[in-house]
């Protein structure tokens, strides 16, 4: 079976299906395809486990847990995170033979990065969506934007004008999170359930002056423009230099642990887990991790550093003109220090 993202919370109402894959590169709405699944798991008793399939993984331990499960009767939601989408020869079989021998003690869920048509057309990938449903989240063009965002406006019992809803898809930039969070704080803004345009210019923030986390999450994502327009807001607003350099010091020590790690050839998944990237955070990390090595994120350190000098009045350099260098640095932009 195939449904959409939109389609997932109906059919769950129903009944659960013993497996589903989801897959996507739109974090937002994997990630809350994914919630739907595991909260109606959890409302109906089922326990968790989540298992990364990474290099080296053991599907043979995949298949002997499933089956221990059944055996002592534990209703279990088997959390597959398998991001390539690509189990290998063996992944396959242990999928396909999963899928013919279903316990009805167990769900599993699979949730992997945008597949490509010739992983879909795969034999094991055939007897998963045989057996459950596959859920694929595409990503919502500037031409659908509008009429997502009176959907989520509707769930959240509020009714937009033509006008507001316009003006709300322009402002968060084809963002779905940040599109997400401004519906969200209008619902607690607005009294009753009405919204204009008077009332998105005076609730919603330009995504402009996003916030010093956004700034943060659109460098790591290799967003250079976003985030300059975003850090340049924050300075027109009055933001100290020292919480934004706080902020990105925070983020490249992450990105450069894992780096790292990575290099020593750890499984990704199990590193972003050790250090504590939430799930909807992952995709900007990893696309972080893709274009900086660790001596570029290294040098960014070293950076940030002369920046800390030159807020504290070290160095006679420019505070600001050397924040932008590093936030043009984390988005993996040339960069060019003020002398």
């Amino acid at each position: 079976m195939r449904l959409r993202p939109d389609q997932l919370q109906q059919n769950l109402s129903k009944s659960l299906l013993p497996i589903y894959i989801v897959s996507g590169d739109e974090s937002l709405l994997v990630q809350e395809c994914c919630d739907a699944i595991r909260a109606t798991c959890r409302k109906q008793g089922f326990s968790r486990e989540v298992m990364h399939v990474e290099t080296g993984f053991d599907w043979n331990e995949f298949l002997a847990s499933a089956n221990a499960m059944s055996l002592f009767a534990e209703r279990q939601l088997i959390e597959l995170r398998m991001p390539s989408g690509k189990p290998g020869d063996a992944g396959g079989k242990a999928l396909t033979e999963y899928a013919q021998n279903i316990s009805p003690d167990n769900i599993l869920l699979i949730i992997c990065n945008k597949l490509d048509g010739s992983t879909t057309r795969t034999k094991w990938y055939k007897n998963i969506e045989g057996a459950g449903a596959s859920i694929q989240c595409w990503p919502i063009d500037n031409r659908q934007l509008p009429n997502w965002i009176n959907q989520r406006l509707k769930q959240a019992g509020l009714n937009a004008n033509q006008q507001a809803i316009t003006m709300l898809a322009d402002r968060v930039e084809g963002n779905l999170l940040a599109a997400a969070q401004e519906i969200e704080k209008l619902r607690l803004y607005v009294e009753g359930d009405t919204v204009d345009a008077d009332t998105i210019t005076a609730a919603v923030a330009d995504n402009a002056r996003y916030d010093i986390f956004g700034l943060v999450d659109r460098a790591v994502e290799g967003n250079a423009n976003s985030s300059l327009k975003i850090l340049h807001g924050l300075r027109a607003e009055g933001t100290e230099p020292t919480v934004l350099l706080w902020a990105l010091c925070r983020e490249l020590r992450t990105l450069y642990q894992c780096a790292e790690q990575l290099q020593q050839g750890n499984g990704l998944e199990r590193i972003l887990q050790n250090q504590g990237v939430w799930d909807k955070r992952k995709p900007l990390v990893k696309s972080a991790l893709k274009r900086l090595s660790p001596k570029q994120l290294k040098t960014l350190i070293n950076n940030a550093n002369q920046i800390d000098q030159s807020i504290k009045g070290m160095v006679n350099k420019p505070s600001w003109d050397l924040l932008e260098q590093l936030v043009l640095g984390i988005a993996g932009k040339p960069i060019n220090l003020p002398s």
